[in-house]
């Protein structure tokens, strides 16, 4: 993400840890820090919901409900309200200083929008909610283009830039929620499936990656005609089934080119593709490399070490 050339609204740098520009509009509020020095413990928190997203450099973050962990360009947080955050930047200076938005959202533009998704994009076999935990994420793209238009939306000088930031939360919000339930139903898919037919879904597919899938066969197995099922799938995962399978089988893929010893054209059968160059197209649209130049570039690492 880029920060807009005006961002700091004129003002000059006020203290060098936690420097803090902020941005206030009627159900939301963006803040940006820069830290240009090397500081520990850095103690903050929000009244409000909040989201946290890296821009640029490396903090290391320590929350009540997790290790320490790097938080890092690309990758974001969705915080509960007066979550103490305990911060260290072991690499900022005022050549690569820090920097990171956080933004806040009022509690009530959060229920509106969710009461509105449980009314117009009802789940399955549960409800819409977030969840009251520490939500550590990596942006996809469509995460990744909304904040750049809220930087955008929050800096530009407008009358209706209140209404423009309702609609573009909004949309934020739901892609959350989205990203929270794919990432809910890969890691819990196992304990849900007794309970929630798109977890029991899941886990077949995770169980059968190697194998043909079709929507049709998945369709059946969710008991629901294949429309409803693609439905169904696409609203509470944000992504195809298809797309889903393919995530899933790249990912996997990933992990066996670590092994030099095993050929490209032996994974994409493992992985449950049925044609090479199909294989190679995918992987390259998330890796923006192909299978083989991946394994070349693994292996190239390895002997630097």
């Amino acid at each position: 993400m880029n920060l807009p050339l005006n961002y700091r609204k004129g003002k000059q740098l006020e203290t060098l840890v936690e420097n803090r520009t902020k941005y206030s509009l009627r159900d939301a509020e963006l803040n940006i820090f820069e830290t240009h020095q090397h500081a520990e413990k850095v103690l903050l928190d929000f009244s409000q919901p909040t989201l946290a997203s890296m821009l640029k450099g490396k903090k290391i973050m320590k929350l009540r409900d997790k290790d320490p962990f790097p938080f890092l360009p690309g990758e974001s947080i969705m915080l509960p309200s007066n979550e103490l955050m305990n911060i260290d930047f072991p690499e900022a200076s005022k050549k690569n200083p820090t920097k990171c938005l956080a933004m806040v959202i009022s509690e009530e533009q959060i229920k509106t929008t969710i009461d509105r998704m449980n009314e117009d994009m009802a789940r399955q076999d549960t409800i819409w909610k977030l969840k009251n935990q520490n939500f550590h994420f990596s942006n996809d793209l469509g995460i990744y283009q909304i904040l750049n238009r809220l930087l955008f939306l929050f800096t530009e000088d407008h009358n209706n830039k209140d209404l423009f930031v309702d609609m573009a939360l909004q949309e934020l919000i739901i892609r959350l929620l989205q990203t929270e339930s794919y990432n809910s139903y890969v890691s819990n898919s196992n304990h849900d499936e007794n309970n929630n037919r798109i977890a029991f879904v899941v886990n077949y597919i995770r169980e059968n990656i190697s194998n043909k899938l079709s929507v049709k066969e998945l369709s059946k197995k969710a008991y629901l005609s294949e429309s409803q099922f693609y439905r169904v799938f696409k609203n509470e995962l944000g992504v195809t089934p298809v797309d889903f399978i393919n995530e899933i089988r790249v990912n996997l893929a990933s992990s066996l080119l670590h092994d030099p010893t095993k050929k490209v054209k032996e994974i994409y059968l493992q992985c449950g593709f049925n044609s090479l160059s199909y294989f190679s197209r995918i992987f390259k649209r998330k890796f923006s490399m192909t299978p083989s130049e991946y394994q070349d570039h693994l292996k190239e690492i390895s002997q630097r070490h």
